[in-house]
């Protein structure tokens, strides 16, 4: 299998309210929801660098398609990165997310590998890495996403 990744699915309680979020409180850009025509359909796709895609479905939903049992809300089980090219736009990206209504778990603060980075969680508990690591490269605008507009 080649080492590919299209699609992020994150599993919501409130499709609606995700997608306000992502969306209204973040800046990204979406079509909305499409499929509420079809039963645990409903879904809203963001498009981000290199062709990946957010994708925002119901956790009922996600549970069906996959035949599981839905869980209860699991957080520290991993963690989405999103880096940046500074510390100022490390900041930045975690004040709008605040304000979007993320909940800080771990303000921006140095690392002890030399880099910069804070925890947020979306309104569903999604555990987000805003990060500045001085030896990568985030020179491509599409890397910073969560950049205020």
């Amino acid at each position: 299998m080649k080492a590919r990744l299209t699609v992020i699915t994150l599993g919501v309680d409130d499709l609606d309210r995700a997608v306000a979020f992502y969306r209204d409180g973040l800046g990204w850009p979406t079509e909305g929801i499409v499929g509420r025509e079809f039963e645990n359909g409903a879904v809203a796709f963001f498009n981000l660098q290199g062709g990946l895609r957010l994708a925002l479905w119901p956790r009922r939903s996600l549970a069906a398609d996959a035949k599981l049992e839905p869980t209860p809300r699991s957080p520290g089980e991993f963690s989405l990165g999103h880096n940046v090219a500074s510390q100022r736009e490390v900041d930045d990206a975690m004040r709008q997310a605040a304000a979007a209504g993320a909940r800080v778990v771990k303000p921006a603060q140095p690392t002890f590998w030399g880099g910069y980075a804070g925890y947020f969680q979306d309104p569903d508990g999604h555990l987000w890495e805003v990060v500045y690591n001085p030896q990568w490269s985030a020179e491509d605008d599409d890397l910073d996403v969560l950049r205020p507009g």
